[in-house]
């Protein structure tokens, strides 16, 4: 046996968990009519096969009908839901893992037109400030039912052969009962002591009891402390803790420390690129220490290391590793085989959660298969023949397209215009906060180095130098260069993140993609001391960033008084003297404003740097044609315009438009796959 304590096993009452690395209850959105369907087990699959002891589904399964799932939750008060469930389970079983659901009512954390447009109810009238809904005050008859529910919803569990549930209290209607602040009941449930504010979660747990038995295991992931005005504190959540405890009604604690109701207090409690790392870890083991109850947390632990630290140091009696089992779903494997340094690292861009809090399917920023295991199997499979693959371009796309077409069997060869792989993403990760993401970059070119590439840097190819190799293949993943516009009195953003350009004093940055280069520009200006007016013509700001990833961005940005403008748009500029002036417009009317500024940003996206593509498309087979539909099923490419040609042609990435580090990574693993 194995002397990492991560990988020792723990007993917790009649269930043995083979070690102590857990995924924590989280929902990805893969259900299907509220089912956890092929795809929704094929993911809990993949991380039992690879060695994980306890996949915790959902997050959360929804106990009641006026609890609709507005994060395509699963719908754990439809009896049809144990079939699908079943079947989770003994798949995961059969690879050795432990196996368990949170269920919840979400209270007011919904909208009332989800769903059968039936009102939110909670313990109060308090709004949620993300879901908008005036939530209904919870009547007696509403209680007794929801009590209920819980309890027919545990006994489905219990009847899919799951090893246990968990409950959530945070953010959802469980604890808005136990926040003084969002009790505004009288009587029995009220908030006049803690005693009336536990009784729902206490009736909750003895309904459930009563049909599960002592066997089943029962949990309970809490806020032990809200860190907010009128919420649970730290003390009262000791308090908490040690009642749960006595009761013997449940078997575990799972300690979250904050509260969700916004974006910004979602990334407290889930916290992101460029924030601090397992920031809650030490009061989770305060709270195992005060308690001796198994004591389970996952808060942005995303290495390994820290994971250990958390077992050996007993601060954890199991730990969560859920965003990092998404980059890599083979974490516990790699350990088991010496291969730690070989874990794709989580670089917490949590493209995942703010994909899901868009209404979206969770989707790993660096790792296309996570969501995608019946399309897009992590394993890579050898080709039957090895052919010769030349690549242009060592940024994400470039570089997933040499590491799999190596894992193919292929020859590879890389030429790079730059000194350095990364590309765009290099450019991004020079900010602090956005440090992390050359972990894109850094694994990718680790493993080809493993698999034998062959990279030139400093090599500015074009077709001769391709054309050399005799290529059977030849991607191109050149990337984009960013535009103006017809802006010619304007800089870019990238010209201020590379540092070509100083920032303004006075500056006015118009944003036209909404994404991470304009808010990385204006913190740069604003932290060498400039003003800044971020404008874009949307309706939303930095759309393309998302809820939980903005919202350091805007601390930063807020704190040095910057102002954001929505609904305008960059017209026209001209020089008065040493200045600029922006005339600005409007999409929605005729109106237009004027802004005297020293410098102009545009953030307009990338055009396609594509020239070498079409100067080696006339010597190609397929004459750079794709078949997407080959594309989309995983059949080899197999268009043939050019007999006469030498190689097959493609390009990918923003080579071929300007979008995002997914979707370039996506179209290399689809492309390359089927070489």
């Amino acid at each position: 046996m194995s002397n990492d304590p991560l990988l020792q096993p723990y007993q917790l009452k009649h269930l043995t968990l083979k070690n102590r690395l857990m995924i924590t209850s989280h929902e990805p959105a893969y259900a299907e009519d509220g089912m956890p369907k092929a795809r929704y087990r094929a993911y809990h699959a993949e991380r039992a096969r690879a060695g994980v002891a306890l996949t915790m589904t959902a997050g959360s399964a929804s106990v009641s009908r006026d609890s609709p799932p507005a994060f395509n939750n699963i719908l754990a008060w439809k009896d049809e839901v144990v079939g699908w469930m079943r079947e989770l389970a003994d798949e995961c079983h059969g690879h050795g893992a432990a196996v368990m659901i949170q269920l919840t009512h979400l209270g007011r954390r919904t909208r009332w037109d989800k769903g059968d447009w039936l009102p939110v109810v909670s313990s109060g009238y308090a709004r949620e400030p993300a879901h908008r809904a005036f939530p209904k005050l919870a009547e007696d008859w509403d209680i007794e039912r929801i009590i209920r529910d819980y309890a027919d919803a545990a006994e489905r569990m219990m009847a899919a052969g799951l090893d246990g549930i968990e409950l959530e209290s945070y953010g959802h209607l469980m604890d808005a009962f136990w926040s003084p602040g969002l009790n505004d009941l009288e009587g029995p449930y009220g908030a006049a002591s803690l005693d009336d504010r536990m009784r729902f979660a206490f009736d909750v747990l003895r309904a459930i009891r009563d049909r599960v038995g002592e066997r089943f295991i029962v949990g309970i992931r809490y806020a032990a402390d809200e860190v907010r005005a009128g919420g649970v504190t730290a003390e009262e959540g000791m308090e908490i803790s040690h009642r749960l405890k006595a009761s013997g009604l449940v078997d575990f604690l799972n300690i979250i420390r904050g509260h969700i109701e916004t974006d910004a207090a979602l990334t407290g409690v889930i916290p992101v690129q460029g924030m601090r790392s397992a920031p809650h870890l030490d009061f989770a083991g305060q709270v195992r220490a005060g308690t001796g109850i198994p004591t389970f947390h996952a808060a942005r632990i995303q290495d390994v290391a820290t994971a250990r630290h958390a077992i050996t140091t007993g601060k954890l009696d199991m730990v969560g590793m859920t965003r990092a089992h998404l980059a890599d779903p083979h974490i516990v494997a790699k350990i088991l085989r010496g291969e730690e340094d070989r874990i794709r690292p989580c670089v917490g861009a949590n493209y995942c959660l703010d994909r899901i809090y868009m209404g979206g399917a969770a989707h790993c920023l660096h790792n296309p298969s996570s969501g995608r295991e019946l399309e897009q199997p992590h394993a890579i499979s050898r080709a039957g023949k090895p052919r010769r693959v030349v690549i242009v371009g060592a940024g994400p796309a470039g570089l997933e397209a040499a590491r799999v077409a190596a894992e193919r069997g292929h020859e590879v060869i890389v030429h790079e215009a730059a000194n350095d792989p990364g590309g765009q993403v290099r450019l991004s990760a020079q900010t602090a906060r956005r440090a992390e993401m050359i972990g894109v970059i850094d694994w990718r070119f680790a493993e080809c180095t493993r698999l034998g590439v062959t990279f030139h840097f400093n090599s500015l190819a074009d077709a001769g130098t391709v054309t050399a190799h005799a290529p059977d293949v030849v991607i191109v993943a050149t990337g984009g260069l960013p535009e103006t516009g017809s802006h010619d009195l304007a800089v870019s953003a990238w010209d201020i993140l590379s540092g070509d350009v100083a920032p303004g004093g006075d500056v006015l940055i118009y944003d036209d993609a909404g994404d991470f280069a304009a808010l990385q520009a204006a913190e740069k200006i604003a932290l060498a001391g400039g003003r800044v007016e971020i404008m874009t013509r949307d309706r939303t700001f930095a759309p393309e960033v998302m809820g939980m990833s903005l919202t350091p961005a805007l601390r930063v940005l807020q704190a040095h008084d910057a102002t954001f403008t929505v609904a305008w748009k960059l017209d026209r500029l001209r020089r008065e003297g040493n200045r600029l002036v922006a005339t600005i417009g409007t999409d929605y009317s005729e109106v237009t404003r004027e802004r005297v500024v020293d410098q102009v940003v545009v953030n307009h996206g990338t055009r396609p740097l594509d020239e070498l593509y079409f100067d080696l498309r006339p010597g190609s087979v397929n004459l750079g044609e794709v078949d997407y539909g080959a594309l989309v099923e995983n059949r080899p490419q197999g268009v043939v315009r050019n007999p006469q040609g030498a190689y097959q042609l493609f390009r990918i990435g923003d080579a071929v438009a300007a979008r995002n580090t997914h979707a370039a990574i996506y179209d290399a693993l689809r492309l390359g796959r089927m070489l």
